[in-house]
């Protein structure tokens, strides 16, 4: 089963992002994951590993993955046929309407 990893910067007290993060992709992925690391780091590092393949890193992204948009890729890592529900839902753009 694949393996989460969430590096975090310690000298930016990110701690509490990451150990969120790690409780939303284990709460979403029971029984899809071996497990959620939380690794320290520095400078600045907000990385996230699927198995060794990133798929968030903060200065490349563009900041913090919204929860739903990395439950999204995880998922496209671990199980491309799983439904996140509403987290899969696009936003109505304004000119749409409700």
């Amino acid at each position: 089963m694949p393996r989460v990893a969430i590096e975090y910067c310690t000298q930016c007290r990110w701690l509490l992002r990451a150990s969120w993060m790690a409780q939303e992709l284990l709460t979403t992925f029971t029984t899809d994951l071996s497990e959620v690391a939380l690794v320290p780091g520095e400078g600045g590092v907000f990385r996230i590993t699927v198995d060794g393949d990133q798929v968030w890193e903060r200065k490349a992204d563009g900041g913090f993955p919204d929860i739903a948009i990395l439950k999204q890729r995880v998922r496209d890592r671990v199980a491309p046929g799983r439904s996140l529900g509403h987290a899969d839902k696009q936003e109505a753009s304004p000119a749409e309407g409700p």
